[in-house]
């Protein structure tokens, strides 16, 4: 099941990233998902370890981004790929049938290249431009949003730029879910951040 909320780390905040999902995760995060860039993936491995034992006591679930060889090794729950990451029906081939697979999705027309049950949520957006991520594709919006909830056969999950003043368009729009990376990691007080959002989710 894929819950409300899912954090994205943000390797670039004052908090450490364990400190972050531990955080998240006691606020009512569902999903944590792991994300650094410039880690070696052995360096990232151990993270992700430590990530899963601080944040296993609170239900939540660590997602790996990006790398499929470590999401293997630390038997992680899930693994989130962008557009870039490669062929995602040798993705599902290479982690089996029961790791959460999420794929990045900026445009309505990328949706027609994805394998038929290969992928288990969408990750759509960014819906707003966002510091946590440079190189983000060109923002799409809530309308944007919704188009693409509405054409994709599989669940969708808002990101970019989304707080908790926005959980009542991200549900109009169609999603089942959001991600959510400064919202939380750069909050005064990020488990207090969480909770807000996973309560204005409930609210709608």
């Amino acid at each position: 099941m894929i819950p409300p909320l899912c954090f994205v780390t943000d390797a670039d905040a004052p908090l450490s990233i364990v400190e972050q999902a531990e955080a998240a995760a006691r606020g009512g995060a569902g999903w944590i998902q792991l994300r650094h860039k410039t880690l070696p993936d052995a360096d990232f491995a151990g993270l992700a370890r430590e990530v899963m034992a601080a944040i296993g006591g609170f239900g939540a679930s660590l997602i790996i981004n990006d790398r499929v060889d470590v999401a293997r090794s630390v038997n992680a729950a899930g693994l989130h790929v962008g557009q870039s990451d490669g062929d995602v029906g040798k993705i599902r081939e290479a982690i089996g049938p029961d790791m959460v697979l999420g794929l990045s999705i900026e445009a309505e027309d990328q949706l027609a290249a994805i394998p038929p049950g290969a992928v288990t949520y969408l990750g759509v957006g960014p819906v707003r431009a966002t510091a946590s991520k440079p190189d983000h594709a060109q923002p799409i919006g809530f309308d944007g949003l919704a188009r693409i909830a509405a054409a994709a056969k599989e669940p969708c999950m808002a990101i970019g730029g989304l707080d908790a003043d926005d959980m009542v368009e991200v549900r109009r729009a169609g999603c089942v879910s959001v991600a959510v990376v400064s919202a939380i990691s750069r909050a005064e007080d990020p488990q207090a951040a969480t909770r807000r959002i996973v309560t204005e989710w409930s609210r709608t």
